[in-house]
């Protein structure tokens, strides 16, 4: 088979560290401050800000082997997928970089070099294209390489010109393809295998091109193309890490690879999207019906939508996770933490999937009945996104019924309708994304950042680097002026993590500042919040910084025990449980959690217990710096929200617990003293929530209760072991005297019929009507279902007036709904009462602001039974 996929990727990063490459970690798949990305859809969008210039790295040099997922855009549309022989959803990017270092000529160089000497692809086999425009590169490959003419393409700029915007940088780029032989036809003969970018201008609004003063190297090669090629493989779907899942879907299809192009694109549609699932989710992307989650969750019912054309009509593609963890967790370990996870939360799509589908179905039914009935030919590009979108009926399906039933479908309205869609989830995704204000991204190119000294000091000396007023950079902050405080070094922890900012005291001898909170807006910049109380305090005072020591001994207490507890909850509810969300306060902690019902009685109180067992263990909270896959494979958990460096602190507590993190802890379990758990909800499909205290704030919420349950027992006269016992007496009380109350009610509301509800024979149909009193709106409408069910061909208007308003409901039996529309009736009312209504062909309820003119409407709908009647007959 040549290389292993494995081998492919570690090879690529190993060749370019020995060309002085910083081996960088892929980042997770939800980009980080960037507003414009649903996805990390490309190797180089961890590195945006360093190539716009607003972010500084340790390295000039970088190699990355990113994960990446792309559903829409030039060939990437997600309905595409499948159907096509190298296009994905999930797939990994190898690329290296340059930020201001080397240019072309190496860039060049080391690709050749890799592909020829490291891969061993045949030199005379090998083809490069170029910008037409760009001469320079045209001759390195030329005359530096040896690359012959006519083996060099010059292509325009829609091949070989790439920029990251409308504006900013930009520049020609250079493509490197292996002609596969003549058995190939057009692009799968000559297979480009990658792409050289050379970042050397910058657009402005008006289109002009500046050269930039550093330019710099972004090159991307698709890791599963390049192993189709060394694998030998007719498409991306056959290599090694694939091609195992095209076999499971085989197996729990029952069909075979390769038998008609239905069964082939439906099993690569389930191989790529168990990837594409099992890694988004795993990065913490939930399926929901907004943003990212929207995608995943489209991605997940397309997978089982073409499962379902093979035939498989249970739930299957949680089953697939196992196989996608043994494929990728070698080089992605962290796979392996959440496999239960991600396996929980896509069986319980899928089952909720099915249910939705057969709801589907009889709604589409029925809007093709509607459309059928109006006499129309075409379902409208609404109704057509309604069941693709609520529903996720693919189109293919939608038109296929529709055909069936001798109708066509607005294929351009739904296409408009989707792309509002698409619009609504940018404009989701963006109100979330977080911006650096263009202040802290200017101190920070200035090297006023922060030293973080807080893990062993509470109080120290520092230098006042910078101060910050309105948004702009200040020489000082005077008496009772809010700004904000950077020192060179600072005890103070910013806010991240789940973990809030210090708060505290900055003082000289001639001011004193008060910090309300911390924070780091860019990294490296702390940004110290507050007001001077007193004074001036000016750039380069030298001053005394000082946390309140009571309240951040109380956010440690809380931070490990969120360490605890997220243990304990493994423990007793088992591995899938995984960190979706936190916050360490001072007086509490919130933690958001993967779990799939609510806990019980029983497993609070051995979740409680467990962690005050392990609080009185009192076990050493030791800190450990290591490198991130050594960390993880020593059993620490990764929070999949978090962004982690290569080096990463591991914070132990015993045996118990293991967790990467850069928070503040206590040196003992001990130290916490108490926790308790304050309550347990849900917060969204798969994620409960508990909130929970420690210290000093535990013993006050329990001293609380207690004197609350003391008072209870009082107002009961009861001992603790009767207060539930009595409270239940009183609640089943409560509701046999409602029960009684309301079968009063009921009987008044039958003489009320009685005597205020007249009805009259109008050519064949019975009209009730009648003015009640004091009416609840279901009561008026259970009125109108009983006086209608009386007679066969009945029409009821019934009404309640409660101050200036009047409630109503008109009702027809649903013999007679399809003759005579309730909705129909109550337009002759609507101008009378100056109200309205909505509901069904054969009720419709309603309300108005004219109670006095109730008669005049009766006589309206006289007026209008007589008229359909005449039609009627």
């Amino acid at each position: 088979m040549g290389f292993t996929t494995d081998q492919i990727r570690e090879l690529f990063l190993s060749f370019f560290e020995s060309k002085g490459h910083t081996r960088v970690k892929s980042a997770p798949l939800v980009p980080e401050n960037d507003p414009s990305l649903l996805f990390v859809n490309a190797g180089m969008v961890p590195f945006k800000n360093v190539f716009l210039g607003v972010e500084k790295r340790p390295y000039k040099r970088a190699t990355s082997c990113q994960k990446c997922l792309r559903v829409s855009g030039k060939h990437n549309d997600l309905e595409q997928v499948g159907l096509t022989s190298r296009h994905h959803t999930f797939f990994e990017m190898l690329g290296n970089f340059s930020f201001g270092d080397y240019f072309k000529e190496e860039a060049i160089k080391f690709g050749w070099e890799f592909v020829t000497e490291k891969l061993k692809l045949p030199k005379e086999k090998i083809y490069v294209s170029v910008y037409h425009e760009d001469e320079e590169a045209y001759k390195i490959w030329r005359d530096k390489i040896g690359v012959p003419e006519e083996r060099i393409w010059k292509l325009g700029e829609e091949d070989n010109f790439w920029q990251m915007g409308d504006t900013g940088p930009c520049g020609p780029s250079s493509e490197i393809y292996i002609d596969r032989g003549e058995e190939y036809e057009g692009d799968e003969r000559y297979l480009e295998i990658w792409n050289l970018v050379f970042i050397q201008y910058n657009r402005d609004k008006d289109g002009k091109l500046t050269p930039l003063p550093k330019p710099s190297i972004d090159t991307g090669m698709g890791l599963e193309r390049i192993a189709s090629v060394l694998q030998n493989t007719k498409t991306n779907y056959e290599i090694d890490i694939i091609y195992p899942l095209i076999e499971f879907g085989e197996e729990v299809s029952g069909k075979s690879y390769g038998e008609t192009y239905e069964t082939d694109v439906a099993l690569r549609v389930i191989a790529d999207h168990l990837r594409a699932l099992t890694f988004a989710i795993s990065d913490g992307v939930l399926p929901s019906n907004e943003g990212r989650g929207y995608v995943i969750r489209r991605i997940l019912r397309r997978a089982q939508r073409f499962g379902y054309k093979l035939g498989i009509e249970k739930p299957f593609l949680y089953k697939g996770i196992d196989l996608v963890v043994e494929l990728m967790s070698g080089h992605y370990p962290e796979l392996k933490l959440s496999r239960e996870f991600v396996r929980g939360i896509v069986k319980g799509e899928e089952e909720r999937f099915i249910k939705t589908l057969r709801a589907g179905m009889d709604m589409l039914e029925e809007i093709i009945s509607e459309v059928k009935s109006s006499g129309k030919k075409t379902l409208s590009g609404e109704q057509v996104f309604k069941a693709y979108d609520t529903f996720g009926f693919p189109l293919d399906l939608i038109e296929e019924t529709a055909k069936e039933k001798g109708l066509s479908i607005d294929i351009e309205g739904f296409r408009k309708e989707l792309e509002k869609q698409r619009e609504r989830a940018r404009k989701h995704f963006k109100s979330f994304a977080k911006e650096v204000s263009p202040v802290y991204q200017h101190l920070k190119e200035l090297g006023k950042v922060s030293e973080f000294v807080g893990y062993e000091h509470l109080e120290f000396e520092s230098e006042v680097v910078a101060l910050v007023r309105k948004g702009e950079v200040a020489s000082e902050l005077g008496e009772g002026q809010e700004g904000e405080v950077i020192l060179r070094a600072t005890p103070f922890y910013a806010e991240r993590g789940g973990q809030v900012g210090d708060t505290g005291i900055i003082e000289t001898d001639r001011a004193l500042f008060k910090v309300n909170d911390t924070k780091m807006p860019a990294e490296g910049v702390i940004v110290h919040m507050g007001t001077v109380n007193s004074g001036t305090l000016r750039v380069g005072d030298i001053v005394h910084a000082r946390v309140d020591r009571e309240r951040r001994e109380d956010i440690m207490r809380n931070h490990t025990a969120t360490h605890l507890l997220h243990a304990a909850l493994r423990s007793v509810l088992g591995e899938h449980v995984r960190q979706a969300g936190s916050l360490v306060g001072d007086t509490y902690l919130r933690f958001d959690f993967t779990h799939f019902s609510q806990l019980s009685k029983e497993e609070l109180s051995q979740i409680e217990e467990l962690v005050n067992y392990e609080i009185r263990k009192n076990h050493a909270v030791s800190v450990n710096e290591m490198g991130y896959d050594e960390a993880i494979k020593s059993g620490a958990v990764a929070i999949f929200e978090e962004k982690y460096g290569d080096r990463v602190r591991v914070i132990s507590a015993g045996e118990f617990s293991r967790e990467l993190c850069g928070g503040t802890h206590v040196k003992r379990t001990g130290d916490i003293g108490y926790f308790k758990i304050v309550s347990e909800s849900s917060v969204g499909a798969g994620v409960r929530r508990i909130v929970a205290k420690t210290g000093r704030w535990a013993v006050k919420e329990a001293i609380e209760e207690h004197f609350l349950l003391e008072e209870v027992k009082g107002v009961l006269n009861a001992k603790p072991e009767e207060v539930l016992e009595k409270i239940t007496h009183l609640q089943d009380n409560l509701k046999e005297k409602e029960k009684e109350i309301q079968k009063l009610r009921q009987e008044l509301i039958n003489k009320e019929i009685k005597e205020l509800v007249a009805s009259e024979e109008l050519n064949g149909f019975k009209f009730y009507y009648g003015l009640l009193e004091n009416l609840q709106p279901n009561e008026l409408r259970n009125t109108a279902d009983t006086l209608r069910n009386k007679e066969s061909n009945a029409i009821v208007f019934t009404a309640s007036q409660s101050g200036d308003k009047l409630n109503f409901v008109i009702a027809v039996s649903k013999s007679i709904s399809d003759k005579i529309s309730a909705k129909e009736l109550v337009e002759v009312i609507k101008p009378v009462i100056k109200g309205g209504g909505g509901g069904r062909e054969d009720m419709v309820q309603g309300g108005g602001s004219n109670p006095d003119r109730f008669r005049e409407a009766v006589a309206k709908l006289k007026e209008r039974i007589l008229k359909l009647q005449e039609v009627a007959g």
